[in-house]
């Protein structure tokens, strides 16, 4: 948690962004840092929880994944069976980042929780809550509040168009016989 807090002030104390920082860990060892970056980069995306995940990505896949790699067990990629009592209907999807925990400087975001849970984290620690974070104008009380409501009456325009379209994609996938589930 140290380093995370020392990620964020140097995040702020150079101008990246706001104060946060996470460290992804496994066994006790850091396998990444991440900052919040979104005034050094304009990424809106750039906040320290996705930027550490994506290091951490990075670090245990130093090539791009290949399926030989996969069928090894040495990426992210690689299958694991699904948990017990799982209601997911395919019997095995990939690894990612399991086995691993994140330390955050604040609580994350909505965007961050859901990059943690793809990620299939752990663990997630954080040194500052949501109503800490709040006070100082990070407040996603906003998009709690939006994901709750139907689709028509969001702030942001979401409507179906074209599902044939969509669909093409759609049967690709079903298709390939050598999909690989993550």
């Amino acid at each position: 948690m140290a380093e995370a807090a020392r990620l964020a002030t140097e995040s702020v104390e150079n101008g990246w962004g706001g104060p946060f920082g996470a460290v992804l860990t496994r066994d006790g060892e850091i396998i990444a840092r991440g900052q919040n970056r979104v005034l050094l980069t304009g990424d809106p995306t750039a906040h320290a929880e996705v930027e550490c995940i994506r290091a951490a990505v990075r670090r245990l896949n130093p090539e791009a994944p290949s399926l030989s790699r996969q069928r090894q067990g040495e990426s992210t990629l690689a299958y694991v069976p699904r948990p017990e009592g799982s209601s997911d209907p395919v019997p095995a999807r990939a690894r990612m980042l399991q086995g691993c925990s994140i330390h955050v400087s604040g609580a994350p975001c909505p965007m961050c929780l859901s990059a943690i849970y793809w990620a299939r984290l752990d663990a997630v620690y954080f040194s500052c809550d949501l109503e800490e974070t709040r006070k100082l104008g990070f407040d996603d009380s906003f998009q709690y509040e939006e994901f709750g409501k139907p689709l028509d009456r969001r702030a942001i325009t979401m409507e179906q168009r074209h599902p044939e379209l969509g669909a093409r994609a759609y049967d690709a996938w079903r298709e390939r016989a050598d999909r690989h589930w993550y």
